[in-house]
């Protein structure tokens, strides 16, 4: 049974290490973010009313849209909760209590394994690939529908830029480095569908993605890759990123040294939920403004 969704946006943290980690991000799209929680604030923040009674209208809703399973609602959520969760029950606790303080990368390194840049690069691709089928299950529309959802992405803002630009920052930059588009595509041509299959995430999600076999799939996941090439290496060029801009501001709360960059990328992975954080304030967002024109 899936969560109420009123429940999950009322229980997004206000402050953990994935809110000090996007706020981090700041610098990058500045101001474009901002962390709303809780799902009676969230729809005066969507919506501008301040009527108790029309807010409870459009609350309610939204809730029954959510609850509706021929809407592609709950299956979104439940890929933006899935394509996070290859194994961060461990950082997270341990990490519960150092929301406030500096905490330094050396305490971690026994519990962290640096993915190889293939396993990464596969990652990188999935993530692409859930944000693309998602959206396409919020809209109502066929999952592989790449032309609709390159056009969205062109006005992307708000959590959903935010998403998209610790996508290119936490999954591409720092781990696979200035050129993790080349690389991520180079991986992607010459992955053999057994090897996919082996990707605990894909497993998870394979359902989901487009195609009739591993083969198909693996051949749409390129698709959808290539297909976001251009936005993510114009972002970059734009934005003017580096991987080493973007360490210098995770410095602030993440004490590490040059070496350590491999580890860094692992414990971003393992202790923050960006996806699933933003994909909730997303989701509740489109169900609040299609509930509001309902109304």
């Amino acid at each position: 049974m899936t969560e109420a969704i009123y429940q999950l946006v009322d229980d997004l943290p206000e402050q953990n290490l994935t809110v000090r980690v996007l706020n981090a991000l700041d610098f990058v799209i500045p101001g474009e973010w901002e962390n709303i929680v809780g799902f009676e604030n969230t729809i005066r923040h969507v919506t501008g009313e301040d009527d108790d009674d029309l807010i409870q209208q459009i609350g309610d809703r939204a809730v029954w849209l959510f609850n509706d399973e021929s809407q592609g609602y709950q299956r979104a959520l439940w890929l933006y909760q899935t394509v996070d969760q290859t194994d961060t029950a461990l950082a997270s606790a341990a990490l519960a209590h150092k929301a406030g303080e500096r905490i330094p990368l050396l305490g971690f390194l026994n519990n962290i394994t640096p993915k190889a840049d293939k396993a990464q690069s596969i990652d990188l691709a999935l993530k692409t690939v859930v944000e693309l089928v998602a959206f396409c299950q919020i809209n109502g529309i066929p999952g592989d529908s790449i032309g609709d959802f390159l056009n969205a992405l062109a006005d992307y803002s708000g959590e959903s830029l935010m998403r998209m630009t610790a996508l290119v920052c936490l999954d591409g930059l720092i781990p696979l480095g200035p050129d993790f588009i080349l690389q991520a595509q180079s991986i992607l041509e010459n992955l053999h569908p057994d090897e996919l299959e082996e990707n605990d995430t894909f497993q998870s999600i394979s359902h989901f993605i487009p195609g009739d076999d591993t083969d198909q799939q693996l051949g749409f996941i390129g698709e959808a890759f290539n297909s976001v090439q251009g936005w993510m290496g114009d972002f970059v060029t734009e934005k003017d990123l580096t991987p080493q801009k973007i360490v210098n501001s995770v410095q602030s709360f993440v004490e590490f040294s040059d070496e350590q960059l491999d580890y860094l990328a692992a414990f971003l992975d393992l202790s923050t939920n960006y996806y699933e954080h933003t994909g909730t304030q997303t989701l509740a967002k489109r169900l609040i403004e299609r509930a509001y024109a309902e109304i």
